[in-house]
């Protein structure tokens, strides 16, 4: 059972420990430094200080890949006409709009695939050292100024935590044979 002064030990902080000696001289205080005086409304308040704030504005943007499901609603309107037995890979340029990507694939090696919203494909490679594989559940980008993914600038993050750049984007054709 604790002691009754564990008790009155905080009481006891708060009491003053006396007046001090008559022969100590006491220094006199600066005005507002006072209890009462901080309360006061009507005292001048002490000069602000402003710094310089920079606020940065960063957005990052995830790609998912897509469902069985859609993929299988894209290929119904090829029910009626021969599918494709390949795909041919022809040359975009250098960026594709961020905003037009739908989903993504894993392909084979280093490759992705990325489902654009219009109905095309496009093919993104890898640098040398990453693998598609790490991407099976889709990537964060950052969004640039200008919202779009390019080759050589921007790199990708899995969720698995590799960060990969792009060597090359191409859009897959289908070929009828």
């Amino acid at each position: 059972m604790p002691s009754i002064f564990a008790y009155l030990a905080p009481f006891a902080l708060l009491l003053p420990l006396g007046a001090p000696p008559a022969d100590v001289p006491v220094e006199p205080q600066a005005p507002g430094s006072t209890f009462r005086e901080l309360l006061d409304a009507s005292a001048p308040l002490p000069p602000q200080i402003s710094y310089q704030v920079r606020i940065e504005r960063r957005v990052t943007v995830r790609i998912a890949p897509r469902s069985a499901a859609e993929r299988q609603n894209l290929m119904a309107e090829f029910a009626e006409v021969q599918r494709p037995t390949r795909y041919e890979e022809r040359k975009i340029g250098k960026c594709v709009s961020i905003d037009e990507i739908a989903g993504v694939q894993t392909g084979s090696g280093d490759r992705l695939v990325l489902f654009m919203r219009d109905r095309r494909m496009v093919s993104a490679r890898l640098e040398k050292s990453c693998r598609s594989k790490d991407f099976y559940s889709g990537f964060y980008l950052e969004r640039n100024r200008d919202g779009k993914l390019c080759i050589d600038r921007d790199k990708l993050q899995s969720r698995a935590g590799a960060n990969c750049e792009l060597n090359r984007l191409r859009e897959l054709v289908p070929v009828y044979e």
